[in-house]
This record gives structure tokens, C-alpha cells and sequence, in this order.
């Protein structure tokens, strides 16, 4: 039995490898290509009127900056509504908002702010705005993310490329923080790859998109008539994704339209942002597994097993080699005081054929980590250095470890949630810092 259960996590590593290589090769091929094209601001061929929600919940400290990157738009100040929420707010966000807004640079400007009570988080917020919003497209920004000033102008860009299969286009998010501390500086690292290399590697040879939740636009009718968002999501950009591809439409890369986010400075603020994503990635790899044994669009079938690889398959595939080596680690050790003490897992009497494979695979998983860290970095004007590849080196051994024990703490959380009927839309407050 122990002979099997290594072969099969031996198989689902070399796996997570070589689908890591397919879409790192897909993201070296984009990149090629598009790194050699100038761009440039050009008039568009129209103008269709966007409306921007900022859903706002406690974020007096971040607010201020966004709201005034957002309304520095280079974009038809007559084409732009924007819609600031301040959600169910115990400090002065909306407070704050009122006071950029009566600037005299901002007078007679198309925005308001909402005081809102309701329920349902984000998701409630969006579906609430779907409700008064004049615009064709719907675009989302978080409180913390402050658009570059050409982000808008990207995204509808893309769109108007194709406006009946693009029924949505999606940017890129950037650490603002990113050089404060250890912890953001590997979360930084984490984003860029995310953005550089799955992304655009995933775009490259799928033409498959995933809405991150801020910086995108999305067709307003579109959004009506599949019911808005699902209340309560803890991640509403994720099931909405799966429900554009599931339609047969496509959400467009927009890889020139860029937005500074604030990530968590401290330990326990990532930790329960990642659990409650990992939570609603679950969430939402659960109720689309169906789509893999039906007719379902491809596109819906390829991202529902990448999602339950990287989630549950993959995950348990480390953790049972971890509990390998540390199983024969501890025999070996025990063996020196006990010699009748065997190693648990074997594949030869030896055992010096499973050692150098389980080494094989270790080393080949620091370097592919490495690897497509500074791809990713390549990609990005002065961040390609030796000090990212110490970094990198650094947070593979503890930073991306968190990953692990995240994701198990998700799938107890999520069981437990179902087992005992538990509210699962609840979670905590990321803290914000001023900048």
C-alpha cells in the first residue's frame, strides 16, 4: 500500500510541474511578442459610458488616495459615473469621500457617495450599484487599489477589440507596499507571477481570463441578465468568472492597464485574507466540479480541473511526500538508538532509489519556483535582480509553506461550514495602514 501511495506522489508532482512549465512557456510567448510593441494613447473609436463602484467598508485610511487616482481617469469625464460605497462603515470613510468630492477640482463631477447598511459584502454592494448604474459597462475598483491614470483607457480598449465575445476585460494589480516589510515583499513576488506568468501564460494559450476583484470592467446588460453576483461570495470574482466562460464568453486581457493595491503588512492580516480566498476558491471548485462529467464549454472543464489540482489533488500530493520524508527522517533517527526500527516508506531495500527522486523533485520545484519568479520579474522595468532570486530562495522555505497550511485550514473550515450549516460569508477585516 505504501508503494502506491508513493507512485502516486511521485506522478501528481511531476504533474503540477510540467502544467507549471506549459503555462510558464505560454508566458514567455506572450511576453516575446508583446514586449517588443510600443504602445500607444490613441482616440478610441468610442466612448461608451463606464460607472465605477469603489465598495468601501471601513477604509478611511486608503480611501482618499483611490478616490482621487479614480476621478484623475484619462477618460470622458461625461462618460464616467462613479459610485463610491462606504458598507456598513464604523469609522469616517464616507466622511472622507464627501471632502474629495467638494473639491473644486471635483465640483459638478459625476459621483456620489452611498451610505450603505445592507448585507451580502462585496458582492451585495456590486449587485445594489447594478441596480442605478447608467453605464454600458460596470468597472470595480477596491478602496485600496488607486488606478495609473490609463487604466481605464486599457480596459475599454480591449473590449472594443471585440464587444460581443469580450464581455469583460481585467488589468493588473501592483504591491504599492511592496518594499515594507519581508512579508510584502514575497507577497509582491507572489502577485507578479500571478499577473505575469499565469495570467498572461493562461491567456496566451486558452484565451481563458479570470476577473481578479479589482481593476476590471464588465458588460452591465451581461451582468443583469445571468442575476448579478452572488450574494455573500467571499470570492465574487471567481464565480462570476466561471459563469462568463460557461456562457461561451471570453474575459480579455488588458495586460497594459495597471492599479497599485495595499497588501497585508502583518502575519495574521494575510493569513485571514488568503484563508477566506482559499475558503471561496473551494467554494466555487466545488460547485463547478459537475462541469468536468457534462457538456459544459471546454474552456469551464480546463479551469475547473486546474482549480482542483492546485487545490486539492496537488496540495495532498505535498503533503503526503512531506509526511514521507519526515516519517523516514524520524525512523532514521530512531534507527540509531533502536536498529530494529525500518524506514515506513520504501522503494528499494535501500531505499537510495526513493531518496534521490523525492530529491529530484525537490530540487526540481525550487528551481521552477525560482524560475518563474524571475521570468516574472523580466517582464517588469529594474526588478529583475540577484536580490529577488535571494528573496525567492528565502520564501520558498517559509512564505510559500503558508500556502499549505492555508489551504488545509480552508478545506476543515469549508467542511466544517457545510457539516454544521455555519455562516461561511463572514470574515476578517483586513487591516489597512496609511501610506
Amino acid at each position: 500500500m505504501s508503494d502506491v501511495m508513493q507512485i502516486i506522489t511521485l506522478i501528481s508532482i511531476w504533474l503540477s510541474l510540467l502544467m507549471s512549465m506549459v503555462t510558464l512557456s505560454g508566458a514567455i510567448a506572450f511576453w516575446l511578442k508583446h514586449s517588443k510593441v510600443l504602445v500607444k494613447i490613441t482616440p478610441l473609436p468610442r466612448y461608451p459610458k463606464v460607472t465605477i463602484v469603489v465598495p468601501a467598508h471601513n477604509e478611511e485610511l486608503v480611501i482618499k488616495n483611490t478616490a482621487t487616482a479614480i476621478l484623475n481617469l484619462n477618460y470622458p469625464k461625461d462618460k464616467l459615473e462613479v459610485l463610491f460605497y462606504a458598507d456598513n462603515c464604523e469609522d469616517h470613510t464616507a466622511d472622507v469621500l464627501d471632502s474629495v468630492l467638494a473639491e473644486e477640482r471635483f465640483k459638478n463631477r459625476n459621483a456620489k457617495v452611498i451610505r450603505r447598511t445592507g448585507t451580502g459584502g462585496k458582492a451585495g454592494v456590486l449587485n445594489d450599484a447594478l441596480k442605478i448604474a447608467h453605464g454600458e459597462y460596470l468597472g470595480v475598483y477596491d478602496a485600496d487599489a488607486m488606478p495609473e491614470s490609463n487604466a481605464l483607457y486599457f480596459l475599454v480598449r480591449k473590449v472594443l477589440e471585440n464587444p460581443k465575445r469580450y464581455i469583460a476585460a481585467f488589468g493588473r494589480n501592483k504591491t504599492r507596499n511592496a518594499k515594507q516589510n519581508f512579508l510584502t515583499r514575497c507577497i509582491n513576488q507572489e502577485i507578479v507571477v500571478t499577473q505575469r506568468i499565469q495570467h498572461c501564460g493562461i491567456w496566451q494559450l486558452f484565451k481563458i481570463g479570470r476577473i481578479p476583484g479589482t481593476n476590471f470592467i464588465i458588460n452591465k446588460e451581461y451582468v443583469e441578465s445571468i442575476g448579478g453576483w452572488r450574494n455573500g461570495a467571499l470570492t465574487e470574482d471567481t464565480d462570476i468568472s466561471f459563469k462568463i466562460m460557461g456562457s461561451g464568453k471570453l474575459i480579455a486581457l488588458a495586460y497594459n492597464s495597471e492599479a497599485f493595491q495595499q497588501e497585508p503588512e502583518r502575519l495574521k492580516d494575510y493569513y485571514f485574507q488568503r484563508l477566506r480566498w482559499a475558503k471561496g476558491n473551494y467554494e466555487v471548485v466545488i460547485n463547478n466540479f459537475k462541469h468536468l462529467f457534462d457538456r459544459s464549454n471546454w474552456r469551464v472543464k480546463l479551469e475547473t480541473f486546474y482549480y482542483s489540482c492546485t487545490f486539492f489533488w496537488f496540495n495532498a500530493a505535498i503533503i503526503l511526500s512531506d509526511i514521507i520524508f519526515l516519517a523516514n527522517v524520524i525512523a532514521m533517527i530512531v534507527h540509531i538508538w533502536q536498529p530494529g526500527v525500518q524506514l515506513p516508506f520504501t522503494i528499494t531495500s535501500s531505499n537510495i532509489l526513493l531518496a534521490q527522486i523525492l530529491l529530484l523533485n525537490w530540487l526540481l520545484m525550487i528551481l521552477l519556483y525560482i524560475l518563474q519568479i524571475y521570468a516574472a520579474m523580466c517582464t517588469q522595468f529594474g526588478q529583475a535582480t540577484t536580490g529577488q532570486i535571494w528573496l525567492a530562495l528565502a520564501s520558498y522555505f517559509s512564505y510559500s509553506q503558508l500556502f499549505i497550511v492555508v489551504s488545509v485550514h480552508a478545506v476543515c473550515s469549508v467542511t466544517a461550514d457545510r457539516l454544521f450549516h455555519r455562516d461561511s460569508t463572514k470574515w476578517v477585516k483586513t487591516k489597512r495602514f496609511a501610506d
